[in-house]
């Protein structure tokens, strides 16, 4: 039995056994499997519903195609390179099981505009399944935060020891990242649920379709109004991707910290043995493999941004073969953000303690309250610049005493400027430096708790 041709008696011969191969994407993407059956599911319905086939036929290709996804999950149906797309591997196994019917299904339709539904139908999906691992990271953040409202940790600018912070108040940042991270992804679904099915090849069809009644099959929101924007639109798979980096770029800070804060040198976390690897040849160490994993990962999701752009920077309207290379990537990126987000939300959850006694001496032991010895002063009268300088000289000659704010006597305070009484030393602990950072969004304990619980709030929604 001779091998139906993929394409039209156009063509005299076959491609080129190496050409073939790099043409083929059935290796990737039949990842969109189920996608396009569901895509061509609604498409049959459209062909039955607008008179363009029968009833019968209609039902006949629903069917068929519900039995191939069946088959593909049960693993009976495993594609390979001859079918060169999962498009093309479908329609040739539906032909085989409901007969010519099948040749009827791809009526009213090109290979650009089901490509751009099948994408559209996964990505949908994923950018909920992200969305609900964001939440879940989020709710881990929170429920840590709730047990170290009180917990001080030093806080850094430059990298500097700069000013004592709640636990709570630094892990709220990360929260709020994410929640970014959340609402961005969401603006980005809005973009991504649009139904390019219709569209055509280019300039869409001569027959009488109804592209209205696919979208409502499949729960877009809305159709292309231009069926050459429709075919050639990436800017949601790109959008996308810049969504996934700036998780990325989140995730990887966080990562960097924790990094830093399980060394020696910081000691401020544990790292649990869930969650830590050994070294293979120094019996002492205990290595953070998850977040350097997850910084590292951190560029092929930016490679694959990057690689997206420059595949779209020159297209002319309007499909073009170079878009067969937006799949792998955008596949890549997806299950790279959510192992990323279950890691790190498994690291924090188990992975790691915080050594709450360690970071109670971290800031006992600098100058990051010397900015308040500067509002002391200003708050009785002394202008801030003033105090300003005055106080970086009390650190310099602290420093060369080999002494800490605290160290000094009240006379010495006294010596300094009289505005200086016997309450500095409250003033200058770590705790009171914390708790009167008061205003709205700070670090003090009364606004880290308002916070938490609007927080809470924040993650009720959907």
């Amino acid at each position: 039995m001779t091998k139906e041709p993929t394409w039209s008696q156009r063509f005299e011969s076959a491609l080129h056994p190496a050409i073939a191969r790099l043409n083929a994407s059935i290796s990737f993407d039949i990842e969109l499997i189920e996608y396009d059956i569901t895509g061509s599911q609604a498409h049959a319905k459209m062909l039955a519903h607008t008179g363009i086939i029968s009833p019968e036929e209609g039902s006949l290709l629903v069917s068929g195609l519900e039995q191939i996804r069946q088959e593909y999950l049960s693993g009976k149906f495993h594609p390979g390179i001859d079918a060169e797309d999962v498009h093309f591997a479908v329609e040739k196994r539906l032909t085989e099981i409901v007969g010519d019917v099948g040749k009827k299904l791809h009526t009213a339709r090109s290979r650009n505009d089901q490509v751009g539904t099948d994408t559209r139908l996964y990505l949908r999906d994923q950018i909920q399944h992200i969305r609900s691992c964001l939440r879940e990271f989020q709710t881990v953040l929170l429920d840590i935060a709730d047990n170290h409202i009180e917990t001080l940790i030093p806080g850094y600018t430059h990298l500097q020891r700069a000013q004592p912070l709640s636990l709570a108040h630094h892990l709220l940042a990360y929260f709020q990242m994410a929640q970014r991270d959340w609402e961005r992804l969401g603006d980005v679904y809005r973009r991504v649920n649009i139904s390019p099915l219709g569209c055509g090849a280019l300039a869409g069809t001569t027959f009488p379709i109804d592209r209205h009644y696919t979208a409502e099959l499949l729960q877009f929101d809305e159709v292309y109004a231009n069926s050459l924007d429709g075919v050639s639109d990436r800017d949601f798979a790109i959008e996308f991707l810049c969504a996934a980096s700036l998780i990325m770029v989140h995730l990887s800070r966080l990562s960097e910290e924790v990094i830093l804060w399980s060394s020696e040198e910081f000691r401020f976390v544990t790292l649990k043995d869930s969650c830590a690897t050994g070294s293979s040849i120094m019996p002492q160490k205990k290595n953070p493999d998850v977040p350097e994993l997850v910084r590292g990962k951190t560029g092929r999701v930016f490679g694959h941004l990057q690689a997206m752009l420059v595949i779209m920077k020159g297209l002319p309207l309007a499909y073009n073969k170079d878009l067969q290379e937006d799949k792998e990537g955008l596949f890549d990126s997806v299950k790279t953000v959510k192992a990323c987000l279950e890691a790190m939300t498994i690291l924090l959850h188990e992975g790691l303690e915080f050594r709450t006694q360690r970071l109670g001496e971290a800031v006992a032991e600098d100058f990051s309250n010397a900015t308040d010895v500067a509002d002391y002063l200003a708050a009785r009268g002394v202008p801030f610049r003033e105090a300003y300088n005055l106080v970086g000289k009390v650190v310099k000659t602290s420093i060369a005493a080999g002494k800490l704010l605290k160290d000094l006597s009240l006379s010495e305070w006294q010596q300094l400027h009289p505005a200086f009484e016997a309450d500095i030393y409250e003033a200058i602990a770590p705790r009171q430096v914390v708790a009167a950072r008061n205003s709205y969004g700070g670090t003090g304990f009364e606004q880290v708790s308002k916070a938490l619980q609007a927080a809470r709030t924040q993650i009720t929604v959907k």
